[in-house]
């Protein structure tokens, strides 16, 4: 799905980082065939989609929690990711920074003290914040309001195409505020990843640089460079 380097799970933590934070569904209407969706629902999703659209920056804490097929907790990752236009930037604690400038992806892997390079791929196998302002889901799911209880609506999202590796997807939306709270993806393989976002900055200074990797702060970092 999107760069991490190594692992399956690396790959599905990176998109959900991006489901969560940057998570806005300007839905239209599925194929033909494959059943309506829910008005109420859509209503909800195309708010968060105007308010997300307002906001020129992004700074936002992370949290993401990866339970098995019977709710036992095997893994958390945090972080922080930054949002710029084009550009972005996803910090992991103790784990892989990834940095884009809108052209070129950078890749740090700590344990490795290595880097891989590439170009921004704009193929339909990538989630970048690019697709997501350009409503890269509005012909990937099916959706419905589940309900509302402390202020939060659960929407949830199930994929038209059954090949994708995960069957359903809950979304709970803040009301008040129109921001995705929290996303608790189901895969087919039994694990769940429940992602939340924490203390978000939406008018963060941000310069460019930020978002480009600098090799002068990693010493003797391995450079792999795939562009």
């Amino acid at each position: 799905m999107f760069l991490f380097k190594a692992s399956k799970m690396k790959k599905i933590v990176s998109s959900l980082i991006f489901l969560v934070v940057f998570g806005f569904f300007g839905l239209a209407q599925p194929p033909k065939g494959m059943g309506q969706s829910d008005p109420a629902a859509k209503k909800i999703l195309d708010g968060v989609s105007a308010k997300f659209k307002t906001f020129k920056s992004i700074q936002a804490n992370f949290k993401i929690v990866i339970e098995n097929n019977v709710g036992k907790v095997i893994g958390t990752k945090t972080g922080i990711v930054y949002l710029k236009g084009t550009k972005y930037r996803i910090s992991v604690a103790k784990g892989q920074e990834v940095f884009c400038d809108g052209n070129n992806v950078w890749t740090y892997t700590k344990a490795d003290n290595e880097v891989v390079i590439s170009k921004l791929d704009a193929g339909n196998n990538t989630i970048t914040p690019q697709k997501l302002f350009t409503n890269f889901y509005d012909k990937d799911f099916l959706y419905k309001l589940n309900g509302e209880a402390a202020g939060k609506q659960e929407i949830e999202l199930t994929p038209i195409d059954k090949t994708k590796p995960f069957y359903k997807v809950l979304v709970n939306v803040d009301k008040k505020s129109q921001i995705i709270a929290s996303t608790k993806v189901f895969e087919k393989a039994g694990n769940r990843y429940t992602s939340s976002v924490g203390a978000m900055n939406t008018s963060a200074v941000l310069p460019d640089a930020q978002f480009v990797f600098d090799v002068k702060k990693y010493p003797s970092v391995n450079v792999e460079d795939n562009r």
